[in-house]
């Protein structure tokens, strides 16, 4: 029977992993699974990790001391639960998972998620644990459910007007702090005509903003129907051209594969939002080295000067990590040096933290925790103060904003502006999933405050 058995699934990490939760479970839909907000309620609970900072790990493993407890009331009330951990930690640490935390039934890595309700029924018909962290040779994307056969939301509930769409996946880059080439693998990008299938069911159940995922995004080279290599901004150009899907985002670029056509289209796409993801992660040339991140501080200087000349409203983002083994404090000021000249919307800053299985975890000159969290406060006090400053200068504009959900307060609806901040509004239910225009009145530290203009 549909929607007789539930589904929980808690997402960590990037934006990939949300993409990849939405797509376990919906290949869990035609056999009966509908999604839960109430673990205690669920048959299947996956947990879908993220590797990156030892932070993450650690607190997937605590998640799943609390799981034991709902896994053993259920029990007692005769009712099975296969607790599923998903994701980069699962493909990291795979068996170790199941060895640490008895509670885990199924252990299932991003590369074989779309194996997910085999495995499920194989966990549940023969009592017991199973691992599945394979590199397979098939694209797992034609694996999954068409997403044009999931049904959209019941009468009453809001359509999602934002979605994310993964075009790629894996990394050749190898950097030497990252986990994702031995995680996700090799680079993979998926033919055009899958992506725009994809993004046409995506816009018939209500989505108008759609973001292009990849850990190396702007690397896109998928297939396209005239049998050649497309790139990432054609991609752009025959995506903007979809009836009805009002704008267009990607994430996560590279510096050394920000090509010049993609800035190009930054420039002549009017549906490519003026905003773009761009990590630089060191401002030392001698740290990049050692990071392998295949670009200069020149480089990206450069390449920062060519994108705002294409788009000159542009709002940039990045990612920094500081405390990477080795980094002095004249190298530390490097990189306030560069966020100072370059100047950013928003940012991501990090400490370094050694991932098991990565050359930099091997380097000597490990730097003390103190170190680290005392540059950290200092770097992101700078980057707050830049966010608050491009934040405040939006006050007194005219924006157009796309309303995704209601507010915490009565009356109050939150979009997103072109530049990705949150924007909220005094509004009615019925606005959600439209552009409006608003005039921003107030910024706080993180959002925006503003009053509908026309409707």
């Amino acid at each position: 029977m549909p929607g007789t058995k539930k589904v929980f699934v808690k997402t960590f990490g990037c934006q990939m992993n949300v993409y990849d939760s939405e797509r376990m479970a919906e290949s869990l839909i035609p056999y009966g699974f509908s999604e839960t907000d109430r673990p205690e309620e669920a048959e299947v609970i996956i947990l879908n990790t993220c590797h990156i900072r030892e932070k993450a790990v650690e607190k997937v493993y605590s998640d799943l001391g609390r799981l034991r407890q709902i896994k053993e009331e259920r029990r007692k009330l005769g009712k099975g639960t296969i607790v599923t951990v998903a994701g980069c930690v699962a493909q990291a640490e795979g068996a170790e998972i199941l060895a640490r935390a008895p509670v885990v039934d199924l252990v299932v890595g991003p590369q074989s998620y779309h194996r997910l309700p085999d495995l499920v029924f194989r966990a549940q018909s023969e009592s017991r644990r199973l691992v599945d962290t394979n590199f397979p040779e098939q694209d797992k994307f034609t694996r999954l459910p068409d997403r044009t056969a999931i049904s959209p939301p019941a009468a009453g509930v809001a359509r999602a007007a934002s979605a994310f769409l993964t075009v790629q996946e894996g990394c050749d880059k190898f950097c030497t702090f990252c986990v994702v080439p031995y995680t996700r693998g090799v680079e993979f990008s998926r033919p055009v005509d899958s992506v725009l299938e994809e993004a046409r069911a995506l816009i018939r159940r209500g989505v108008r903003e759609i973001t292009l995922l990849g850990q190396n995004v702007n690397a896109y080279h998928g297939v396209g129907p005239d049998g050649r290599d497309w790139s990432l901004a054609r991609l752009i150009r025959a995506m903007s051209e979809l009836e009805e899907l009002q704008r267009l985002r990607y994430t996560t670029s590279h510096p050394k594969d920000m090509s010049d056509d993609l800035i190009d289209a930054h420039r002549d796409v009017a549906r490519l939002m003026p905003y773009l993801h761009l990590p630089f992660q060191a401002g030392s040339d001698r740290i990049l080295a050692a990071m392998n991140r295949k670009h200069t501080v020149s480089d990206y200087r450069r390449l920062v000067d060519k994108v705002r000349a294409a788009r000159p409203d542009i709002a940039l983002s990045t990612d920094v990590i500081v405390g990477f083994p080795g980094e002095t404090e004249g190298e530390f000021l490097q990189t306030l040096r560069l966020v100072e000249d370059i100047g950013f919307a928003q940012a991501f800053s990090f400490k370094y933290s050694p991932r098991p299985g990565t050359p930099a975890a091997k380097l000597e000159e490990q730097l003390p925790e103190e170190v680290k969290s005392e540059r950290l406060q200092r770097l992101q006090h700078l980057l707050a103060s830049q966010t608050s400053r491009f934040n405040e200068g939006c006050v007194g504009l005219t924006i157009p904003v796309l309303f995704e959900r209601l507010g915490r307060h009565a009356g109050q609806i939150v979009g997103r502006s072109p530049y990705l901040q949150p924007v909220h509004a005094t509004g009615a239910r019925d606005l959600l999933g439209r552009i409006i225009p608003v005039e921003i009145s107030g910024a706080g530290p993180n959002s925006l405050l503003g009053v509908i203009r026309a409707a």
